[in-house]
């Protein structure tokens, strides 16, 4: 009954895990260089990481600096940034690329809220999605005579406290990140 438990405690990390990495990609008023994590250039016929082939720097709040290491990637760093969906024009000095990040409009603070609110919510899904498969788990279990009934009704109500618990901390990560989109 504990490694039922247990691979649904390790879903809903995963879950809140994921949570974490989409909320990185959300870009707020400060430029952040994990924004850059998830956008691939083609390095040689490889798609890499704009963080494994350049160095990411943030000179202030308002600027991030991709300084490749081999400089004939300029163009196709520059590319990949204007393809990818930042909302941010490259500028590129032959040298390294400059993202300036223009301060945010209401609009589009309440617009990047709606979308970290669609990224919660497809976390709470992933959460009940793991208490539904360990709950099935359980009754399988009682079905056949593995557990007495009591037993399965204790391990479902520790897998609802562990539901309860793992969507509260969905709420509290959104609250948060909520807070700093909307931050002017």
């Amino acid at each position: 009954m504990s490694e039922i438990r247990d691979a649904a405690e390790e879903r809903m990390k995963k879950a809140i895990a994921a949570l974490h990495d989409n909320f990185t990609t959300v870009r707020t008023g400060r430029a952040n260089a994990m924004i850059l994590d998830r956008i691939k250039v083609d390095y040689y016929g490889v798609q890499t990481p704009i963080n494994q082939m350049a160095a990411v720097k943030t000179p202030d709040a308002h600027m991030l600096v991709v300084e490749p290491w081999d400089k004939g990637m300029l163009r196709a760093i520059e590319h990949a940034i204007m393809e990818s969906d930042l909302g941010v024009t490259p500028s590129n000095d032959g040298a390294c690329i400059r993202l300036p990040f223009p301060a945010l409009t209401e609009e589009r603070r309440r617009e990047l809220v709606k979308q970290c609110k669609g990224f919660a919510e497809e976390t709470r899904v992933a959460i009940r999605a793991a208490r539904r498969d360990a709950n099935s788990a359980i009754e399988k279990q009682k079905k056949d005579s593995e557990i007495s009934e009591d037993d399965a009704k204790r391990a479902e109500a520790e897998i609802q406290k562990l539901t309860d618990k793992y969507i509260a901390d969905v709420d509290v990560v959104f609250k948060k990140k909520e807070d700093e989109v909307m931050e002017i």
